[in-house]
């Protein structure tokens, strides 16, 4: 007879847990559901729990773009191969023209949202950021801006010699609508200091988001796993979002992701599918407080994106008209929104248009393009 795994546990083990689910599970309790090495007993968990929280086949989705506003970063991070840093002939800042064409090509396919990050550009000030929000706002009033990130933000805080509270104001006076989980990847300062040291700290990051919601702007949360943490830091990443979620109730979303190793400073062999259903099962069973989980098909490609709607996640992200920072990484997946509705129609469920607070769109059927 084979030998168990150390601290494996049984599938009746697995079921005792769920049924203890009105206790909040503990590190330990993850920690032995993860040594269980059971996919699908824990997609299986993840899935349950998915129904108790959206007792609906609606699976939504939003119709975006990313817009990268610059691609020159001091940060210098190891896993990113989309950045320049400054002087580099490849470096770019889009002007307002730049800007306007790409908002107005994605409100022409039917957009009503652009993410919009950038790098910590040294010679960018406030004053910047406030007329890119502005014109923004006056040219295209209906397009929510879901812009920059806590590392971003935090960066220009310091540079203008301000605090966080008055940046995070200005930013939302000037037409900021909400803020991007970008930048958390892993949010344990051992691994920042190792891949991203030029970065903000954990704590860092945190402040922001706190901050932000307590300002009245919501927000997602993100992880980057597979960059060489260690577990128990992965799970230090869940218990930070989980306690920082019971704080504000200011995180709409979880969306994580594995790290793309290609053209980075990096060189590992990349996570596989099987670890990413996993740890977003895993995940869908520790963030109770979270409403949403996102399926990545960006990293995992559209089939595994499928998958993952039956491993804890309800929502199927963005249909991303553009996307720059996993592509530099050599990947390329791409689904128009007619693919998107038929991967989840095909999958069993009902796909929506939503907002960024996961409002439904009344009107929800897109026109014939």
């Amino acid at each position: 007879m084979r030998a168990s795994p150390p601290h494996a546990i049984t599938a009746r083990d697995l079921r005792t847990i769920g049924n203890a689910m009105s206790e909040r599970m503990t590190p330990e309790a993850a920690q032995r559901l993860w040594d269980s090495h059971d996919l699908f007993e824990l997609g299986r968990m993840a899935h349950d729990r998915r129904w108790a929280l959206h007792p609906d086949p609606t699976v939504t989705y939003i119709v975006d773009r990313n817009i990268n506003y610059t691609n020159i970063c001091v940060s210098g991070c190891k896993f990113c191969a989309f950045f320049r840093p400054p002087g580099h002939s490849q470096g770019f800042v889009l002007s307002l023209a730049q800007l306007e064409q790409k908002v107005q090509e994605t409100v022409d396919v039917g957009g009503y949202q652009i993410l919009l990050q950038g790098g910590m550009h040294p010679d960018l000030p406030l004053a910047f950021y406030q007329d890119m929000l502005g014109f923004l706002k006056q040219r295209f009033p209906q397009v929510a801006v879901h812009g920059f990130s806590p590392p971003e933000i935090w960066f220009l805080a310091e540079n203008e010699g301000r605090s966080l509270t008055e940046i995070v104001a200005e930013l939302k006076q000037a037409g900021l609508d909400s803020i991007p989980g970008g930048g958390a990847e892993i949010l344990t300062d051992r691994m920042r200091n190792e891949v991203s040291p030029n970065k903000c700290s954990a704590a860092q990051w945190l402040a922001v988001m706190e901050e932000a919601h307590n300002q009245g702007l919501q927000t997602t949360a993100t992880m980057m796993f597979g960059q060489g943490e260690r577990f128990d830091e992965r799970l230090e990443h869940l218990e930070a979002l989980r306690a920082l979620q019971d704080r504000t109730h200011g995180f709409t979303a979880f969306i994580p992701w594995t790290f793309q190793p290609r053209n980075t400073q990096i060189h590992r062999t990349e996570t596989s599918s099987h670890e990413y259903l996993k740890f977003l099962a895993l995940a869908r069973l520790y963030l109770d407080n979270i409403p949403n989980i996102q399926a990545s098909w960006v990293t995992q490609g559209p089939l595994i994106g499928q998958l993952a709607l039956f491993w804890g996640a309800n929502d199927f992200g963005s249909t991303m008209i553009e996307e720059n920072v996993v592509a530099a990484a050599g990947v390329h997946f791409r689904l128009p929104e007619t693919t998107i509705r038929n991967i989840v129609e095909r999958a069993g469920f009902v796909p929506r248009r939503r907002r960024m607070d996961y409002t439904l769109l009344t009107e929800d059927i897109p026109a014939e393009r």
